[in-house]
């Protein structure tokens, strides 16, 4: 027992350090946020599915794929979403309401960026694969226990602190899609440096 406690524990743990740290989809969920709770809510809902795509095929199929040979296009094809999104962010109209699609745009939005962040696909095989072999589905139980408190967490904290703050809501929509451009400019980079 103590076994399963310690290993959701550490799963928590692994969690919290993939949704925490700054990044381009914090940003997304950010700006969406920024809009409406249930935007920011969406937009993590789908950084989760993406993660949950992401891990099961790390999971099962990381013995039988060698990405080495694709690695830079998955650093440019970040790179093109992140653009996309990060410019979309940009050219949005300040103070834009939620509207009846905007829940799965939203949501199909923040899945294909997790689906094509390099960062997130780095983290899966890496961390991620390493600690499946460690704690098994219990980690991973704990693992989507820290996501989905963060993609609560977060988007009520950024909401709260923007709704009546038109301008700090504004700043927010223009700084987290020029955090996504940069994220993108930087894949470029990196893809154009070749393996390293």
């Amino acid at each position: 027992m103590s076994d399963v406690l310690f290993d959701l524990g550490f799963g928590l743990l692994l969690g919290f350090s993939l949704t925490i740290p700054p990044g381009p989809m914090n940003a997304f969920i950010a700006a969406q946020s920024v809009r409406a709770f249930r935007d920011g809510v969406t937009a993590g809902l789908g950084a989760m599915c993406a993660d949950l795509v992401l891990g099961l095929l790390v999971f099962f199929l990381h013995s039988t794929v060698d990405l080495t040979s694709v690695v830079r296009w998955i650093y440019v094809l970040g790179a093109g979403v992140m653009l996309y999104l990060g410019v979309s962010l940009l050219r949005r109209p300040a103070g834009t309401s939620a509207s009846r699609t905007a829940g799965l745009a939203t949501f199909g939005a923040a899945f294909g960026l997790g689906v094509s962040n390099p960062f997130q696909i780095v983290w899966w095989l890496t961390v991620g694969l390493a600690f499946a072999y460690l704690g098994g589905w219990v980690l991973f139980v704990g693992l989507f226990g820290a996501i989905a408190v963060w993609i609560v967490v977060f988007p009520a904290l950024l909401h709260a602190g923007a709704e009546n703050r038109p301008r700090v809501a504004k700043w927010m929509v223009i700084i987290s899609g020029l955090l996504i451009v940069a994220f993108a400019a930087f894949l470029v980079a990196v893809a154009l440096e070749g393996p390293t």
